[in-house]
């Protein structure tokens, strides 16, 4: 299903974001200096390719079809479980956005404690999500969905992903991620 297989391909790709935020909390835990403008990085790739690129196919395109097409299940596996996640997900990556303002104008043991705190708690959470919708919630999908609303999906997501490629969404962060994997 091309819908799902551009899903996992970017699952991929944020396990090589998640490996970056692990290396760069571990350089803090190492004594090195924060890397204001790398974490901030972070926080950019999370949001427009993570967040608004990756999860905007899910949330407006697989799970809304899901949500519609195969009831109660369904609906409890994306309202209770994969959107709760995505919002934990916005979370961490907000606050990690406050802890590295905070750090920036003072910058003491404790900032570096929640700019570690957020931004490997949401490289874990990513890690674990990535597991449950590729191993659950995509497989599930892929099952239950009939031929007509796959093809709805598919054909949805082709058109999704045709306005990011205008915008050039996939080529800068898959640049980005081909720089950092240098870096791991």
């Amino acid at each position: 299903m091309y819908g799902i297989d551009v899903l996992i391909k970017e699952h991929d790709n944020i396990r090589v974001f998640t490996k970056y935020v692990r290396k760069l909390c571990c350089d803090v835990i190492d004594g090195k200096q924060v890397n204001i403008p790398a974490f901030q990085s972070c926080i950019n790739f999370a949001r427009n390719y993570a967040d608004k690129h990756h999860h905007g196919k899910e949330e407006q395109i697989l799970f809304r079809v899901m949500i519609e097409r195969l009831g109660s299940a369904a609906e409890k596996l994306i309202r209770n479980g994969m959107l709760v996640e995505h919002d934990l997900g916005r979370y961490h990556i907000g606050e990690l956005e406050r802890a590295l303002e905070q750090y920036s104008g003072n910058p003491a043991t404790s900032g570096k404690l929640d700019i570690i705190t957020h931004a490997a708690g949401y490289a874990d959470m990513l890690e674990r999500h990535i597991e449950k919708e590729n191993n659950a919630c995509y497989s599930y999908a892929e099952r239950a969905l009939s031929k007509e609303d796959k093809e709805r999906i598919d054909e949805q997501t082709r058109c999704f992903e045709k306005q990011a490629e205008q915008s050039g969404v996939q080529k800068k962060y898959v640049a980005y991620l081909k720089e950092k994997e240098g870096d791991l």
